[in-house]
């Protein structure tokens, strides 16, 4: 019997098995699905409303206060305070755009941008990894692994190395942007290159750690989702504790859109907040899993009973092609995302909709970000990408508030943005002029 405030469970109803938090296990080991972390909220004194978070800002020298994934420790209070891990991360920014909704068709004060980038390992991996590094050290993990595309090899090596954990991080050959790598070798972990792709990755990473008993950091651990949750709630906040009509999020391995749906799930059970905001995932064309299987195979949560046949189908049918997923939005390459069912769940929570967009689009909606406000990686991008499909199609209105989740900084993937920009690949390029050593032709381009 599962006796503390938090308690792990099994996503499948036919199973249901409930575990503590003293285990690190990530998935059931009865039927080999997901887990949730799920609290008794009569054991945790939960703020009466959201407002109430917003008096610690006055306690900033405290770290968890500091901290914009501790401030709402309530809300995922599945360890003591002495094992809470914090390296800053949370301090960001929803930032009311009017230059770009105008460019894309949106009323004044509708669009807003919530910017990850200024995490300290410049993503919103760092969110989630505070979380999970927390949980680590509760259960005395001295070595971790990861698979990544980049933010998460970053996120981990900046947290492992501040908390004195060894790290492995695996990637794909040639599936990871510079600017990401860089930030692994830098913060000291172990890179192992396969040859392969991401979900090569994924696969090898869940043996290894079940192999030599490393603690896994990818989004299968669902400590590391419940950091992510408070992405939403600095959106709230930022919103004067208001809830938008919509959140776009770019989908990849689908982590961050099931942790919204169930921060948003649970604020509700909780009496937190009165409605539910949509739910609106963009994939990149060439990795559209998501898209395909709910909108072409009709693939749903169904309270937890989902088809798993569809799935296994799919993946037995990209095996047999030697399908890997491309795109420039190398975050979101990914062809078998591992928290799909929780997804899906999400997508029921929020009434949700997914739709795919081409990478020059993704690249045309960067530089327009850039041009009118934060500088992000590719696969933020597709969330502004996405939205002007959404707003032709009629599915989100032009007075609708939207919040768009830029996921990481512009210097993640900084090719991607010089090449778009030198090469003249879309209509916002904006390529360096080259002119002669001389100061009147040097002012004639300036006048």
């Amino acid at each position: 019997m599962v006796k503390e405030a938090a308690y792990q469970k099994c996503i499948n109803p036919k199973c249901g098995a409930q575990f503590d938090t003293g285990q690190s296990i990530f998935k059931c080991p009865n039927c080999g699905d997901l887990l949730d972390i799920l609290y008794d909220w009569d054991k945790i004194e939960v703020p009466a409303k959201m407002s109430d978070f917003a008096k610690r800002w006055a306690g900033r020298d405290n770290r968890l206060d500091f901290s914009g994934v501790w401030r709402f420790r309530e809300l995922l209070n599945f360890c003591d305070d002495k094992h809470k891990v914090s390296v800053g991360e949370g301090q960001t920014i929803l930032q009311c755009n009017d230059f770009i909704a105008k460019e894309i068709g949106m009323k004044n004060g509708c669009l807003h941008l919530q910017y990850e980038g200024m995490n300290p390992s410049g993503s919103f991996k760092d969110n989630g990894m505070t979380a999970a590094f927390s949980h680590a050290k509760k259960v005395g993990a001295i070595s971790c692994a990861c698979a990544s595309t980049g933010n998460t090899s970053a996120a981990v090596a900046l947290y492992a190395h501040s908390v004195g954990i060894k790290c492995t991080v695996f990637i794909g050959s040639g599936r990871i942007a510079f600017g990401k790598l860089s930030q692994a070798m830098d913060y000291g972990a172990q890179t192992i290159q396969i040859r392969g792709d991401f979900d090569d990755c994924m696969r090898q990473v869940q043996d290894v750690c079940t192999e030599l008993g490393l603690y896994l950091l990818n989004s299968l651990n669902p400590f590391r989702l419940e950091g992510q949750k408070t992405i939403m709630y600095r959106i709230i906040e930022a919103m004067q504790w208001n809830i938008p009509d919509w959140i776009v999020v770019p989908g990849g391995n689908l982590g961050n859109s099931s942790s919204f749906g169930k921060a948003f799930m649970e604020l509700k059970q909780l009496g937190l907040i009165n409605k539910i905001p949509r739910l609106a995932i963009i994939n990149a064309s060439g990795a559209d899993t998501l898209d395909y299987l709910v909108n072409k195979k009709n693939l749903k949560w169904n309270k937890g009973y989902v088809d798993n046949s569809i799935i296994d189908d799919f993946y037995a049918e990209l095996t047999a092609k030697k399908f890997s997923p491309h795109t420039c939005a190398s975050a979101i390459e990914i062809s078998r995302p591992v928290n799909l069912k929780k997804c899906l769940r999400a997508i029921d929570v929020c009434n949700g909709v997914v739709i795919s967009v081409p990478d020059n689009e993704i690249v045309d909606a960067k530089a327009l970000i850039g041009k009118y406000g934060l500088g992000c990686e590719p696969a933020s991008a597709a969330t502004v990408a996405g939205l002007k499909h959404l707003l032709a199609d009629g599915v989100i209105s032009t007075d609708e508030t939207v919040a768009c989740v830029l996921t990481g900084h512009a210097l993640k993937d900084p090719n991607v943005t010089v090449n778009y920009h030198k090469e003249r690949q879309g209509c916002y390029s904006n390529p360096p002029v080259e002119v002669d050593n001389d100061l009147q032709k040097i002012i004639s381009l300036i006048k």
